[in-house]
């Protein structure tokens, strides 16, 4: 296990008990402070002393997130592992749940599960027991997520195979704050992929100083990420997928509807004064021309020519709410149950 940590010595303790009690499985830990300006390298200090387990390495200066990953992540030995947030726990059962799969199927490169969400306080009991296991072509896999435009996985949740790891490379930081979906899609045209099902394998905490919750606040950023992490994709492994000319634009268009759904959002939240909507429809515009003859687009311009003042206020924006509201729980059912 590899945690990369920056001010969060605060967190550190739930997070590593969670680790170090995991039944079934031998677990090292290597915490790399990045030069915290807090005593969250002290906290890190004190708790490898009193576990032989647990390792610190401190950079001597602010070098990222994924430089620390990197350090980590090259500098451990072990079959499986595991980039691990300090903010975040592991369920119980967890590592043993993943590995069993790693071990039964030498062709997966990494297992994710399905990710808790809390915030405040301890939290919710846990699923522990294995429905099934799903295991993907790595390349279906990174299909499904062209046809999506979007990323599936939190992160607490995934075991990593350590040669695999090795052989696709290490974390770049140019993907800004998604380098972990850059890497699932990597490690995915390298390997297959596996999902424990039915069992909870992480917890996610969510709290204000979270590294994405202090990213803007607007999806813009992401969306932009994502299309660079695409781009990059088929740059790099392209000649590995027969119809990467098709897929390559089902990525832009996934992307691009995303932008413009964003786009309709603001309008019918009543951001759209707040919100780069030019720049969603131009980022849209740019990955797909054809844009325009989305339905999405239409929505949009039907609020636009409304303003967003009244925007909020048409039928359609009203039915579309709750037709949202409606969308997002049944996406996240699906989620929940297959992982895509």
């Amino acid at each position: 296990m590899v945690i990369p940590l920056y001010n969060y010595g605060h967190f550190l303790g739930e997070c590593i008990e969670s680790i170090v009690s995991q039944e079934g499985v031998d677990v090292d830990v290597l915490i790399v402070d990045d030069a915290s300006t807090d005593d969250s390298l002290s906290v890190a200090q004190s708790i490898a002393a009193y576990d032989p387990r647990v390792t610190v390495v401190s950079n001597e200066r602010n070098m990222g997130m994924v430089g620390s990953i990197n350090r980590g992540l090259w500098s451990v030995e072990g079959e499986y592992v595991v980039k691990f947030d300090a903010d975040d726990i592991l369920t119980p059962g967890a590592l043993a749940r993943a590995t069993a799969l790693l071990d039964a199927d030498p062709s997966v490169g990494f297992v994710y599960g399905f990710p808790v969400e809390f915030t405040d306080g301890p939290p919710p009991p846990a699923r522990t027991t294995v429905r099934n296991w799903t295991v993907w072509s790595g390349l279906d896999w990174v299909r499904i997520r062209c046809r999506k435009g979007r990323n599936c996985i939190m992160q607490p949740e995934v075991v990593m195979r350590a040669s695999v790891l090795h052989e696709t490379g290490k974390y770049r930081a140019e993907m800004g704050h998604a380098p972990d979906f850059d890497m699932w899609l990597r490690l995915a045209t390298t390997a297959n992929v596996g999902r424990i099902n039915g069992a909870h394998q992480g917890y996610y905490r969510i709290h204000p100083q979270s590294w994405q919750r202090t990213m803007d606040t607007f999806r813009l950023k992401d969306l932009e990420v994502i299309r660079k992490i695409f781009a990059g994709l088929f740059d790099e492994a392209g000649t590995k997928f027969a119809d990467r000319v098709a897929l390559r634009t089902t990525a832009q268009r996934a992307v691009a509807i995303n932008a413009i759904n964003e786009a309709c959002r603001a309008y019918d939240e009543g951001r759209a004064e707040r919100e780069p909507v030019d720049d969603y429809v131009a980022l849209a515009l740019d990955l797909y021309p054809d844009a325009a003859s989305l339905p999405q687009w239409r929505s949009l311009q039907r609020r636009r020519r409304a303003g967003p003042e009244r925007a909020p206020q048409i039928p359609a924006a009203r039915l579309k709410r709750g037709l949202r509201e409606v969308e997002d729980r049944l996406r996240w059912r699906r989620w929940r149950w297959s992982g895509v």
